[in-house]
């Protein structure tokens, strides 16, 4: 019995080891009884769930305990809450500049930590310049490409000193070149974008540009190809505050300012079609350009054009007034409604859900004009975009 007593005591004799102790039991326990999530809506991906194990082999076992580990990191009890302490913990207390991966600039704006091009990227952005070529080459005159810098281009100021940022502007200089020579043309916003720098034109916790820099954007288009462009004042504009992008759900920094989205009340029709061949869309869901539903959610800019779909139809303004084909990225989600100014078909191709080439659907619709429009950032990257370049 007193041997039983000293050995109580002696625990007791470290507080530190007996409350991490605890709190790690009570922290298993938790796990326990918590049910596995699928998703991450403020981190916008998809969790791991519990492994299995294949084999009994050095291997298997190897693979298991990889995914396991993963398994426990993605699935702890109060997760969210975790990365937030860890982002305060450096931010506050450590005073780093940086968090998740992403540079912490001043007024508020955060920053993607973009040093060089990764390896992947040094093989796809060569094929995607390709595919710009091929497709200024096939289709003379009509092909208009629009790659929009990242907000570290256009405040170079605001980025934390000395951060060794990718230099975009040699790229798209060779890019703008490229399509040119093609037979194409290059609409240059750079010099659009830094005019405006001193409105808001970047969202500061998101990757995206916001509705008022895409609008300047599309000015300089409708320049280029001597159109009237849309009347912001025409339309009633509606905000939805609180938005807190991609950025901030790496970072999780305490004092971070959340952004307002901006969106116009427009009437057009827009169509999600499913395309089970080259240039055939069976028959699609129609539905308003924006799905104001996702503006209750974390994940707001995807009410523009309800996501990214495959190919989307919308009915522009009037009639007589031609067709486009718009050939994007999410920057284009908050573009496209001011083409229904121009155009009486707007037709939206997103390769990441579209698995074929272009050539039987602009021989079908007889395009005006044809629209690429990229950030750069995802144009370097995108493992899909060749399919532009492709016959078919």
């Amino acid at each position: 019995m007193a041997k039983h007593s000293k050995r109580s005591a002696s625990i007791f004799r470290y507080p530190v080891l007996l409350a991490f102790s605890l709190f790690f039991v009570g922290l298993f326990a938790l796990d326990l009884i918590t049910p596995d999530r699928a998703y991450s809506e403020l981190e916008n991906t998809t969790l791991s769930q519990r492994p299995s194990l294949s084999s009994f082999s050095a291997d298997g076992l190897n693979k298991f305990f990889t995914a396991y580990t993963k398994y426990v990191k993605d699935q702890v009890a109060g997760r969210d809450n975790w990365v937030a302490l860890q982002s305060t913990v450096e931010t506050k207390v450590m005073q780093k500049e940086q968090s998740g991966g992403i540079l912490l600039g001043k007024e508020h704006m955060m920053f993607p930590r973009t040093y060089g091009l990764v390896s992947s990227e040094t093989r796809t952005l060569p094929k995607n310049t390709a595919a710009l070529e091929a497709l200024c080459q096939r289709y003379p005159g009509l092909v208009n490409v629009m790659l929009v810098p990242a907000a570290s281009a256009v405040y170079p100021e605001n980025v934390p000193a000395g951060a060794p940022l990718l230099d975009e502007d040699r790229y798209l200089d060779a890019l703008s070149e490229a399509v040119q020579t093609a037979g194409g043309r290059f609409v240059d916003v750079r010099q659009t974008l830094a005019d405006h720098k001193g409105e808001y034109i970047y969202y500061r916790t998101d990757h995206h540009w916001t509705s008022t820099g895409a609008y300047y954007a599309y000015q300089q288009l409708c320049t280029a190809l001597g159109l009237t462009p849309f009347d912001p004042s025409a339309h009633t504009a509606r905000t939805a505050e609180g938005f807190y992008g991609t950025h901030y759900s790496k970072a999780r920094t305490p004092d971070a300012e959340p952004d307002t989205i901006t969106y116009y009340d427009l009437p057009n029709a827009l169509t999600i079609y499913t395309v089970t061949a080259p240039g055939q869309p069976a028959e699609g869901e129609t539905t308003g350009l924006y799905d104001t539903d996702k503006l209750s959610v974390y994940d707001k800019y995807a009410m523009f054009l309800h996501g990214n779909n495959g190919l989307s139809r919308i009915k522009g303004d009037g009639t007589g007034r031609g067709r486009i084909l718009v050939i994007k990225d999410s920057y284009a989600n908050c573009f496209v409604p001011y083409l229904t100014a121009n155009y009486t078909d707007i037709d939206v191709v997103d390769f990441r859900n579209y698995n074929y080439g272009l050539d039987q659907l602009i021989a079908d619709n007889g395009y005006d004009q044809i629209l690429v429009l990229y950030s750069f950032d995802s144009f370097k990257s995108d493992p899909y975009l060749y399919r532009a370049g492709a016959a078919g």
